[in-house]
């Protein structure tokens, strides 16, 4: 994350550089020359047409057709470049028409492989691969005898009929009329003609599907924040894609963004295409029971983060183009996850993949899109590529990937083009923050990431100054609240001191001269605070790595001063002591508490084990330690719950039932990262035992075990989640006894912290709804009695 150069500067060898050497220190490094990581294509600049090459490939094919390692290389290249760049997947197929005049033989073995290929994708659920061949042959529509891919689409229109009059909740049914109209414009840009009225006729079938709202699309809306100044309705991306292909029909099926690169000019000769010989369909089998695939289906809500500008620079949802561009990108995003330099210089280069004219210049200014002339288009393609990201990031319930994939496409594609990519980037963290009181809780603190992991790539250098009104908001205001979780993610990132030096004089005031302390002062050090000669005691024999036995003395007189002076629990007190001292002790690095806490772990295990209460003191001492650098704090409890020293319920507790400081807490970027982690250990270790269970082979009295195992992780699961559901309804509806009793707090920010509340709620809410539809019926949801878990109010805030 450093964003300095670490080598040496100014000439010199080891004799003037006195560092200690550390990885990646200039004596490792191979100073030959080294290739460039990535060669730019040629596409960026052509020598030749794209038909001109295609027509050149198709030549070699033919001419070598006998050459069984160039024919073999080809075949597998070709079906393997189908499911890893969709971009080009006209030109493949332009490639296979334009030879089939030539060398059917070519044809028909691509065609056996291709239809192979798309049987074991269908079976296995393989649900992106299969639409990716099935878009392959579409484009090959004209290549086939009879009406080709169309009665596979209303096959599979079938079965999602079967799926979707099962369940109103199913998910595999709106995922397979996806894919019939992400495959249905192939099919009309391809070289066939005549199958309009019957793509008309599949639109006509797939509307009651499509149209309909699903009952689970509120779960999964980006804007849900309880704003009434939403920047549009929510609208699911089949939805759209249904009224979008209608609107194309009427026009005529332009579909004007589809490249027909298998148009070849052959002057005054016979176009050969018209002659050449047609091939049956390959053998493809819709099983009357699809497979789900490996995770959960949901309906996908359609974002964009250039939805609101005064001249579009993105396709507008009412265009078709607005989701074949979206689908291309978004699929190459996500199946170039291993490599993230190749995913976002395919971005950068998708005005190369299109037809001449879909979109402008590229870095092509703003302000200047207000002089394109006529009809011509105003999309810019970096614009297209970020919002394609941006649509990823933000997707619920979840992401394909771990968000740091998205993180660092975007700032490779920043660093490929900055004169591009950053003005578009600069615009989508406008609208994002414009629109943060109208968005979900959990997308609020995906913006918060990626906006404070962005700015360190490229030096915390950011406009502040352009939120500067907002710095005066009330504490629990969306705004304010993000502006706080971002600087203090950048500080954790980088160090309080530097990060001051980036804002405007206004902003000062909100990082605090506490937290440029690279270690918080330890309290006992004081000698007006209880027990502070027994806590400098303590941490000076857990310094010296003394046994429990000289420690447990000073516990001791801890707990009679504490009987003498009232305290009804003594042990709260000893544990405020010993925690403290082990924080101090290990506040230096990571590695450095990781060791305290080793070293001490068996009393603090002792301590757990003892009651709820002193497991919560435990948490409130980390907290109280690093409450100036609480991300400190939230990753200490982390640890301490992997240790098992601490209980997921008594975080929850902790935060929701005891030190909620009358739902103020709700608005504090850690305390939802604190939250979310522990809920993510315990969902993950549920998973993981339904994964164990289901292992093929076990033996019946380890499955009965892992069974046993899974029942009581579940009945905790579920009884956890009760808590947090019932505390937090109660502050939604400001019923709170803490809430009722808080005279000092203005009324407008009691709606606000209700607001609050219900956001959490959604959250939470969905990652209980996930979990179930993830372990299916096998796993059904149960407390502790084995009864179904019921949440008051849940429809009301969904």
């Amino acid at each position: 994350m450093a964003d300095y150069d670490r080598r040496g500067r100014g000439g010199g060898g080891r004799g003037q550089n006195n560092r200690k050497r550390r990885y990646g220190d200039d004596d490792d490094v191979d100073r030959r020359h080294q290739r460039r990581r990535y060669e730019e294509p040629l596409a960026v600049r052509p020598l030749k047409k794209p038909e001109e090459e295609i027509s050149a490939i198709a030549k070699i094919l033919a001419e070598n057709f006998f050459d069984e390692e160039l024919q073999t290389g080809f075949y597998d290249l070709l079906l393997q470049l189908v499911v890893e760049q969709p971009f080009k997947i006209p030109y493949a197929a332009a490639v296979i028409v334009v030879v089939n005049p030539q060398k059917p033989e070519v044809v028909e073995e691509i065609l056996t492989r291709a239809g192979a290929a798309s049987q074991k994708y269908l079976e296995d659920g393989s649900w992106r691969e299969f639409k990716l061949i099935l878009r392959f042959l579409a484009c090959l529509q004209g290549l086939f005898e009879g009406d080709g891919v169309l009665p596979i689409l209303e096959e599979i229109f079938n079965r999602a009929v079967a799926l979707q009059t099962a369940s109103s909740e199913d998910g595999l049914g709106l995922e397979l009329v996806k894919i019939i109209l992400l495959t249905i414009p192939y099919v009309i840009a391809s070289s066939a003609t005549g199958f309009e009225q019957h793509a008309l006729g599949l639109l006509e079938k797939t509307d009651i599907i499509a149209s309909t709202p699903h009952t689970l699309e509120a779960l999964v809306d980006p804007y849900s924040g309880g704003s009434d100044e939403k920047p549009r309705e929510p609208a699911s991306v089949i939805s759209l894609l249904q009224k979008q292909l209608q609107s194309e029909a009427g026009r005529g099926w332009e579909l004007s963004c589809i490249p027909r690169v298998w148009k070849m000019d052959y002057g005054e000769s016979e176009d050969p295409l018209a002659s050449a010989k047609k091939h049956p369909l390959p053998s493809i089998t819709v099983p009357d029971t699809v497979s789900q695939g490996p995770k959960p289906l949901f309906p996908e809500m359609f974002f964009s983060v250039y939805a609101d500008q005064e001249v579009e620079t993105v396709p507008p949802t009412t265009d078709i183009a607005s989701s074949i561009l979206r689908d291309s990108m978004v699929d190459t995003i996500n199946i170039l996850d291993y490599n993230r330099n190749a995913a976002a210089r395919f971005l950068v280069d998708i005005d190369c993949y299109f037809s001449p004219g879909t979109f402008v210049k590229r870095a092509t200014p703003f302000d200047r899109l207000k002089e394109v002339a006529g009809d011509r288009s105003t999309w810019k393609p970096e614009d297209v590529a970020v919002d394609a990201v941006f649509s990823q990031l933000f997707q619920l319930p979840t992401p394909e990937h771990k968000l740091i994939y998205y993180h660092s496409v975007l700032t490779e594609a920043c660093k490929i083009a900055p004169a591009a990519i950053a003005p578009s980037l600069g615009r989508a963290i406008r609208y994002l923050y414009k629109h943060v009181d109208s968005m979900d809780l959990e997308l609020i603190y995906r913006f918060m990431d990626w906006f404070a992991h962005h700015l360190s790539n490229f030096g915390f250098t950011w406009k502040w100054t352009e939120w500067i009104e907002d710095v005066e908001l009330p504490a629990v205001h969306p705004k304010k609240a993000f502006m706080v979780g971002a600087l203090e993610k950048e500080i954790r990132l980088s160090f309080a001191q530097r990060i001051r030096g980036t804002l405007p004089e206004p902003y000062q005031p909100l990082i605090s001269k506490a937290k440029e302390k690279d270690t918080p002062d330890f309290k006992f050090n004081d000698e007006g605070t209880p027990f502070s000669e027994e806590g400098k005691e303590i941490m000076g024999l857990i310094r010296k790595k003394a046994p429990d036995d000289e420690i447990q003395p000073i516990i001791d007189r801890i707990h009679e001063k504490a009987s003498e002076a009232g305290i009804s629990e003594p042990l709260i007190s000893s544990t405020d002591v010993f925690v403290t001292a082990v924080c101090f002790i290990g506040s230096k690095s990571l590695s450095h508490v990781l060791s305290a806490i080793e070293r001490c772990k068996e009393r603090l295990l002792g301590i757990g084990l003892h009651s709820s209460a002193a497991r919560k003191q435990i948490i409130t001492s980390v907290m109280a330690y690093w409450r100036d650098q609480p991300g400190v704090g939230v990753n200490i409890i982390d640890k301490l719950l992997n240790y098992t020293i601490l209980s997921p319920m008594s975080v929850v507790e902790w935060v929701l039932l005891e030190h909620n400081e009358a739902g103020e807490v709700l608005a504090q970027a850690h305390v939802y990262e604190m939250v979310s982690t522990t809920i993510f250990k315990v969902t993950n270790r549920v998973r993981q035992i339904v994964a164990a269970r289901d292992q093929p082979g076990l033996p019946p009295p380890q499955v009965a075990m892992l069974a046993e195992t899974l029942a009581r992780e579940r009945g905790e699961q579920a009884v956890m989640f009760g808590v947090m559901d019932e505390a937090l309804l109660a502050f939604a509806q400001g019923s709170k006894d803490e809430m009722i009793e808080d005279d000092a707090r203005a009324e407008a920010d009691k709606v606000l912290l209700r607001g609050w509340a219900e956001r959490w709620l959604r959250v939470f809410r969905r990652k209980f709804a996930v979990e179930e539809a993830a372990l299916g019926a096998s796993a059904a949801p149960a407390n502790g009695n084995g009864n179904a878990v019921v949440m008051e109010g849940q429809d009301e805030i969904l």
